[in-house]
């Protein structure tokens, strides 16, 4: 995963945690443990009647045991998404 990360930095990524919670941010950088640091993060959380709500959380850091998904974004298309329209239930925790 190092490898894929190292790749990332200085992009903007969207991180899925074992707890079901969604971050976006720059990522800044990142260690042996794949703890990742974001810049600019914010946490998106879904609802079901009230949309998604962006909560700004600025310079964040996220413990790599947490992580279950890193990804790209695509700045453009989801600059053009609505997110107050979308309506979802917020992800159930990974369990083991």
């Amino acid at each position: 995963m190092a490898e894929l990360l190292g790749e990332m930095v200085n992009q903007q990524i969207t991180v899925v945690t074992r707890d079901g919670r969604v971050f976006v941010g720059l990522l800044r950088g990142f260690d042996q443990t794949t703890n990742i640091i974001l810049s600019d993060c914010q946490e998106r959380v879904f609802d079901t009647d009230k949309g998604v709500e962006q909560v700004v959380l600025g310079l964040y850091v996220i413990r790599g045991d947490s992580i279950v998904v890193a990804g790209e974004v695509d700045e453009e298309i989801d600059s053009r998404i609505d997110l107050s329209s979308i309506r979802a239930a917020p992800l159930k925790p990974v369990v083991h």
